[in-house]
Parts: structure tokens; sequence; C-alpha cells
């Protein structure tokens, strides 16, 4: 089973490498409202600085998490070759855990030039060793996303799956407090802000790059979107199924 999983791995990979506008485009968005806000406005303040990076790295991540890996998945499903694969008796976990790798690589690559930007531009610091711990903090926390994005992938065509993640993300980000912190938007906001899995996935990575102590309700709720998300995608992967090969 590994190999299998190691080839599917190596073939979704090299596919995008090939297209690269994934890549492109999961990094540029971050990297630009580094520039844009985090660099002129809080690169002076080692503790805020540090923190606004911690926020754009997981939105590099929710990015190719959501938006990549519902696209991705949505196309495939209207590709020849899908149909074929999904006939083989390996199953579809072979191909389920490459394309979860891809992404997870895609997510660490997307947080590069975030950290350039930092470490070049801001006063953000961090130890190596808190930089490792917070990457893997950022893969765990884009857990659900990825599982949403797998929903998004299996229910809608490529096209509405351009649109509809793209108006999932950013509602979520902003609600979670990735573009502001949460402590200054409205209270409204800041009421609902703790039960949006972007606030959990927060929460994670600013307890490991700042130090602070996370908020529980907000981890809580994430583990319990997790779980929502996973179920979802096992239903949306099993109504595909049946639609198309029944």
């Amino acid at each position: 089973m590994s190999s299998l999983i190691l080839a599917h791995t190596r073939y979704l990979m090299l596919e995008q490498i090939r297209v690269p506008i994934g890549l492109v485009a999961s990094s540029f968005f971050p990297a630009a409202s580094m520039l844009a806000f985090v660099v002129p406005f809080t690169g002076d303040d080692p503790v805020a600085a540090t923190r606004a990076t911690g926020s754009m790295m997981m939105i590099g991540a929710m990015s190719a998490a959501l938006m990549g890996l519902s696209i991705t998945v949505a196309q495939d499903r209207e590709l020849p070759w899908n149909p074929y694969v999904r006939t083989l008796p390996a199953g579809p976990f072979p191909r389920f855990a490459g394309r979860i790798l891809t992404t997870m690589a895609t997510m660490l690559v997307s947080t590069i030039p975030v950290v350039v930007i930092a470490a070049l531009l801001t006063k953000a610091t961090i130890t190596v060793p808190n930089l490792l711990i917070g990457l893997l903090a950022l893969l765990g926390g884009a857990v659900p996303f990825m599982l949403i994005g797998l929903f998004l992938g299996f229910v809608l065509a490529s096209k509405a799956a351009i649109g509809v993640s793209q108006v999932v993300f950013f509602p979520i980000a902003i609600l979670g407090g990735l573009f502001l912190p949460p402590q200054i938007m409205p209270d409204f906001v800041q009421k609902v802000s703790p039960f949006v899995p972007s606030r959990g996935a927060g929460e994670l990575i600013w307890a490991v790059t700042t130090g602070t102590s996370p908020n529980m309700v907000a981890v809580i709720m994430l583990g319990v979107w997790t779980v929502i998300a996973a179920l979802a995608a096992g239903w949306a992967y099993r109504r595909d199924e049946g639609r198309r090969f029944s």
C-alpha cells in the first residue's frame, strides 16, 4: 500500500509542478498581504509581526487546502482517467493519501515567501524548533479545510468549485481573525469567531509562535469541525461513487 501511495503522490506532485498555477496562487496572496499590511503597520513590533506572520501562513495553507483541493478534485472527476483509477482493486485510499500529501507539500511551499518577507522586512522572531512545531501546527490546523475541500470537490462541478470555494474561504478567514486580530473586530464577530475552524487553527499557530495560551473553545471547535468535515467528505465520496458507478 505504501508503494501505491508514493506512486500517486509522485504523479500528483509532477502534475502540480508542470502546471504550477496552484502553487503561485496559494503563495501570492499571503505574501502580498504581508507586504501591504503587515510590513508597514506591525513590522516594527516583534510580537505583532510574529503573530501576523503566523496568520498569513495559515491563510496560504487554507487557500491550498480548501480552494486548491476542491478545484483539483472537481476537475479530476471530469477527466476520463479518474473513473478508470477508481475501478482499480487498490481502492480510493492511495489516491486520497497522495492527494492529501501533495496538498500538504503545497501548503508548506506557500509559507516560504511569507517567512522570507517576515525575516527580511519585519522584526518577527522565532526559534528554529518553534518554527518546525509551528509548521506541524499549520498542517494539523489545515486538516478540516482539506476535508471541506474534498467535500466541495465531490459535490460540485469544477467551474462551480472555483466560485464556491472562494465564497467559503474569505468569510471563514475573516471571522477567524486571520486578517485582523479578533480583539479589534466588532463584538458580534468576536462572539462568533471561536466557533469557526479558522480561529482554532489560528490559535494553534499563535500559541506556538508567540507563546500565548490558546482559546480552548476555539481549539475544541476545530476538532468538532474536523469530525463534521470528515463525515461530510465521506458522504460526498459515497454519493459520487453511487451516482457514477452504480
